[in-house]
């Protein structure tokens, strides 16, 4: 599992308007997959004791199901993320969807 760090700035607006963000070269092979995602994800709060998912967990998830079809990756990114959140209505669905090729 490879990280390509994201620059610290928003997409938008924001007061660092008109500055560039890094483009990143990828030589991929075949059988390679990505995952684009923000911080949306792993900011959800819940598990038995409320806290945030965290970028561990995220990646330790990631490499789990790597060998799995895409579709069976996007059905266990979302059940693991609602079962975390919990279903006492007290959590949004704030997290984003996360890109896979």
């Amino acid at each position: 599992l490879i990280e390509i760090k994201a620059d610290k700035m928003p997409i938008g607006i924001s007061s660092k308007a008109g500055e560039s963000f890094t483009n990143h070269e990828l030589t991929l092979q075949k059988g390679d997959a990505f995952y684009m995602f923000s911080d949306g994800y792993v900011d959800q709060f819940g598990g038995p004791k409320g806290k945030k998912y965290m970028t561990t967990r995220f990646k330790e998830l990631l490499l789990d199901i790597q060998n799995k079809i895409m579709f069976e990756q996007k059905e266990i990114l979302e059940q693991t993320i609602t079962e975390w959140m919990g279903s006492d209505g007290q959590h949004e669905e704030e997290y984003e969807q996360i890109q896979t090729s």
